[in-house]
């Protein structure tokens, strides 16, 4: 099984109604050098300005991203070249970035190659504390810039640094 740090960003707060603009997936070993981003076309007329604005992209550049079917098609290539038979899904929001991952692979492939769960790293952090009210974010080594890649990457960071300063016990590299 390998863990596989994912980071979204979306033009608004659900798949389906409001698109996936782009996202980027890191897998959790070692110096991370594996990494996937992907940009996708809106599937949607439907987008919220603000919501976009979190990206760094306009409209007019995320109507030129590629075929949202190929995009899912490559990311499920690099998930069977390189986490092997059983990839995890691990975010630091996975209510929010597992609902467009999931959505788009059922949508466009008409299967998910992580199964039906995910991971929080931030509920898993807090149990590990012991504090609801604690948050991991200060264990990045990568400023968390909301490009995917860069979030994922950082996100990735925190939980290497869970398992080998403080003694989370996960099967990683």
């Amino acid at each position: 099984m390998t863990y596989v740090m994912v980071d979204i960003e979306a033009d608004g707060p659900i798949p389906g109604d409001y698109s996936m603009v782009c996202f980027g997936a890191v897998i959790v070993e070692p110096d991370l050098p594996q990494t996937f981003y992907g940009q996708l076309r809106p599937i949607s007329e439907r987008w919220i300005p603000e919501a976009l604005q979190v990206s760094g992209f306009s409209r007019d550049q995320v109507l030129e991203f590629d075929e949202p079917g190929a995009v899912m098609t490559t990311f499920h290539a690099w998930l069977a070249d390189n986490a092997g038979r059983r990839p995890l899904f691990i975010s630091d929001n996975n209510g929010f970035d597992w609902q467009f991952i999931n959505w788009y692979f059922h949508h466009f492939l008409g299967k998910n190659p992580f199964g039906f769960s995910s991971t929080n790293l931030g509920s898993l952090y807090k149990g590990m504390v012991k504090d609801t009210s604690q948050n991991f974010k200060h264990l990045r080594k990568t400023r968390h810039s909301h490009h995917p890649v860069d979030d994922a990457r950082g996100n990735a960071e925190a939980l290497l640094h869970m398992k080998h300063s403080m003694g989370l016990k996960i099967g990683l590299g």
